[in-house]
């Protein structure tokens, strides 16, 4: 996991075990590598105080390292800054055991990312230049030219290689950070969008409870007023109220169960979808409850017009319908269904001005409704009252193939 710059990094103690094993190993290798190979140079001999104090520098060396991963910017120039004093005070042969400890720190430093690398580096190689070259000049090894040579090479070696090795593991981790980001945006925008899609599913289930409610009950309620003013002076005419609820009522539960199967998951169950066709049974049913309606039909049928938006025809007329019912009693209304032009059929409900009180504002939910289902299929929708006091829902509805409005069949004349 990435840690963020201002958290406290955690210690390296097994880089510092490590380097401090090597280095000591190294250490007290070097009497037997002198006598080994008398070639190798100026090597000190145990107990010289250039063997304690190359000991000393590959020890602090050690423990310092332990904090490179929490201050890069401190650590790295001082380990490379501590072999000035073996190569000043102490210069011998075996000065390049010092270059372990800041081989792996130059490595951890760069993993760390640390904050100014740019300035941290090349401080580092710069001391590790001017130590090799002052232990090499000290040491007799080199005259000053060729030591001014050789230094800055070796340092670019002592801190390049770590440094390329640690860009590259550290580009490798940040890819993985970044797969890992990506992973858990992706799974927090699906998480997002299975909410918008349930959200969508409850405004879409609501829309169509609002509307079987609004359409069935509120003929319901009228017609139960009919049989509670008829019932003692005209029998009859009470009696087919009645029955009317009856059919009311059972219209009520198919639409409620054909709206609970949409919601089950049998892929081949099939409900038949409201169109236009279906208008005037609406209208003849709005009659049956004493509601006067004009219905005006196409002469011309309405194809091109896509399922859905023949759906959301059907439900504006519904919902305007209703409406009408609850807020414009006794209203005369008018349901027109025509092509606008080529392109687009044109639906109008329109009422006139009520003749008793009626239920007062509603919740606008209604409209609501029919406004985002407009919007779902490109249509335009229009409402708002009119000059004589009523008001007019107008809906727009686009056509999916032009050509097919001059051969499309008439819709049905409504019974009243």
């Amino acid at each position: 996991m990435r840690i963020p710059p201002s958290a406290p990094r955690p210690l390296n103690p097994m880089a510092a075990a490590g380097c401090g094993v090597v280095s000591l190993a190294l250490f007290l290798a070097i009497p037997l590598a002198g006598a080994a190979d008398p070639t190798l140079g100026d090597l000190p001999s145990p107990g010289e105080g250039r063997w304690w104090l190359l000991g000393a520098v590959l020890l602090v060396q050690a423990v310092t390292a332990v904090q490179v991963n929490r201050r890069p910017e401190v650590v790295l120039p001082l380990v490379a800054g501590v072999p000035l004093v073996a190569a000043w005070f102490g210069p011998n042969a075996a000065f390049s055991t010092t270059a372990v400890t800041l081989i792996a720190s130059v490595y951890l430093a760069v993993v760390a990312r640390m904050r100014r690398p740019r300035v941290v580096l090349p401080a580092a190689w710069l001391l590790v230049a001017t130590a090799q070259a002052c232990n090499e000049v000290r040491g007799g090894a080199l005259a000053l030219p060729e030591a001014l040579l050789a230094g800055p090479a070796q340092a670019l070696v002592v801190v390049g290689l770590p440094l390329l090795a640690g860009s590259v593991v550290a580009a490798q981790r940040d890819a993985r950070d970044a797969r890992e980001q990506e992973a858990r945006a992706l799974r927090r925008e699906q998480g997002a969008l299975l909410e918008a899609a349930v959200s969508q599913q409850r405004a879409a289930m609501s829309r169509e409870l609002h509307d079987i409610a609004a359409h069935h009950l509120s003929g319901i309620a009228l017609m139960a007023a009919v049989i509670d003013r008829r019932i003692d002076s005209d029998p009859a005419a009470a009696k087919e109220a009645a029955r009317e609820i009856r059919q009311q009522s059972t219209a009520v539960l198919d639409d409620l169960r054909r709206l609970v199967g949409l919601l089950r998951e049998d892929p081949g169950a099939e409900s038949p979808v409201a169109a236009l066709e279906a208008v005037p049974e609406l209208v003849a049913q709005r009659r049956a409850t004493g509601a006067e309606i004009d219905l005006v039909l196409p002469e011309s049928g309405t194809d091109g017009v896509g399922p859905l938006a023949q759906l959301v025809a059907y439900r504006a007329v519904q919902e305007a319908l209703a409406n009408a019912a609850a807020h414009a009693p006794g209203a005369r209304c008018a349901v027109e269904i025509g092509a606008r032009d080529r392109d687009r059929v044109q639906v109008v409900v329109r009422n006139g001005s009520p003749t008793a009180a009626g239920a007062g504002p509603g919740g606008g939910y209604g409209l609501l409704g029919m406004a985002e289902r407009a919007q779902l299929v490109g249509a335009d929708l229009d409402y708002g009252p009119t000059a004589g006091g009523g008001w007019e829902v107008r809906l727009l509805l686009p056509r999916e193939d032009p050509s097919l409005a001059a051969s499309a069949p008439p819709i049905p004349e409504a019974t009243a």
